[in-house]
């Protein structure tokens, strides 16, 4: 039985140190679900890789880029999948086109889920989400190097409700930059 006690801390320490893990400290800048991209994205500008500020570009058609990195940073996939929808396709393009152009520049991948589904699952498809998103951008010729995947499962939501609205917000890639 002192076995039994053991593997109990074990467990519990294991589960704190992956949560801790996971978490990050910067919000994030949402895009509109049907990706549309506010500004142009010309890839140009002396970016440093790191953004500033905390403004919301999530509504279509507003301000342009911070340095340069493009202002739709979020991506949205249907339920349980991993395939980039068609829509945001040209987001994608304008963020290999920013990171091919300042090779100094790294992105962690953000991959979320809604909660449906274990938590087990859910971090699965986080990563599936952020992978293909890694595959799409190294097919347009950004370095591995400059890419990074997290998956935050259902552990991260950008809406708390329980509805398919709500849902479809959640699930997601972000580029954090």
């Amino acid at each position: 039985m002192q076995f039994s006690s053991y593997a109990k801390g074990l467990v519990v320490a294991v589960s704190l140190a992956f949560v801790a893990g996971c978490s990050s400290t910067g919000g994030t800048q949402d895009g509109s679900m049907d990706g549309t991209i506010g500004g142009a994205a010309t890839g140009q500008g002396v970016g440093t890789g790191q953004a500033g500020g905390t403004g919301l570009g999530g509504q279509s058609g507003q301000a342009g880029q911070q340095n340069g990195i493009p202002n739709v940073r979020t991506i949205y996939f249907d339920f349980d999948r991993d395939t980039i929808r068609s829509e945001f396709e040209s987001v994608l393009r304008a963020h290999a086109q920013y990171l091919r152009a300042n090779p100094n520049a790294r992105v962690v991948l953000e991959g979320h889920t809604d909660e449906r589904g274990t938590r087990e699952y859910n971090m699965a498809l986080g990563e599936r989400r952020a992978n293909s998103v890694l595959r799409y951008m190294s097919v347009q010729g950004v370095s591995p190097s400059q890419l990074e995947v997290v998956s935050y499962g259902e552990e991260r939501p950008a809406v708390r409700s329980t509805n398919e609205e709500s849902y479809a917000q959640n699930r997601r890639v972000v580029f954090s930059y």
